[in-house]
């Protein structure tokens, strides 16, 4: 399973209702100043900030004077020093330690599957065969590696969601893909989603597993994984 393609990003998918809803009750929840700082924590600076000004935020916090004087002639108070008070766990979606989810996520990380291989029982998968199959199995090759902010710690450990079932990552994470084990949905076609964190499913709140498996915060990983992401939108 060593096919190589040009569009190996996995896609940040921003919801506009996950957004709108998000950025009302944080606002509501109190604060006048977001934290829109790398670009928004990975999610795109300008929407981001329509839409938490838009639901009643005085100012978004940002990195540069070159952000707060585009985000001027947008109409959009901007500055570069102090601190936000605006809760940044409800305006992203993001989940608490614990995995709970108080909005929705805002941003849905997706690989896509690229091809798909049957695994006799035995069979190893990546670099170093950490895993091998317990049974027959079909493995599935996705978008995605730890260059795209995929930390290698998932290798063996994360799941991905497909048609709404989580399935586990299995053997090293590449750098630019990952393998993932089918199980009972070996009719699973190239193209098909593989949602990382975020979504409406049991991704969700998938990031707070991320973060007791790499130690890194969610504020981290989310910023890092969005950054590297083909950016897109959604219902």
């Amino acid at each position: 399973m060593c096919e190589k393609t040009s569009s190996s990003r996995p896609r940040a998918m921003i919801s506009r209702s996950a957004l709108a809803a998000s950025a009302s009750a944080a606002v509501d929840a109190g604060g006048r100043i977001a934290d829109l700082r790398r670009d928004a924590w990975g999610h795109g600076v300008l929407a981001i900030a329509h839409a938490v000004t838009g639901a009643g935020a005085a100012a978004v916090l940002v990195d540069y004077a070159e952000e707060a004087e585009m985000l001027r002639l947008e109409g959009i108070e901007a500055v570069t020093e102090g601190a936000a008070d605006i809760d940044p766990s409800l305006l992203y979606g993001l989940p608490d330690v614990e995995g709970t989810l108080r909005t929705t996520p805002v941003m849905r990380l997706a690989g896509r599957i690229l091809s798909t291989k049957p695994l006799k029982a035995g069979d190893a998968v990546s670099y170093g065969y950490t895993h091998r199959a317990a049974r027959d199995t079909t493995a599935a090759l996705i978008t995605g590696g730890y260059a795209q902010g995929i930390v290698r710690a998932l290798g063996n450990a994360a799941h991905v969601e497909i048609d709404g079932v989580q399935r586990p990552i299995v053997g090293r994470v590449a750098m630019d893909v990952c393998v993932i084990d089918l199980q009972d949905a070996a009719d699973a076609q190239p193209g098909v989603d593989a949602t990382y964190f975020g979504g409406p499913g049991p991704a969700g709140p998938g990031l707070a597993r991320w973060s007791a498996l790499t130690g890194l915060t969610i504020a981290e990983l989310i910023t890092v994984a969005g950054s590297h992401a083909e950016r897109g939108w959604e219902a």
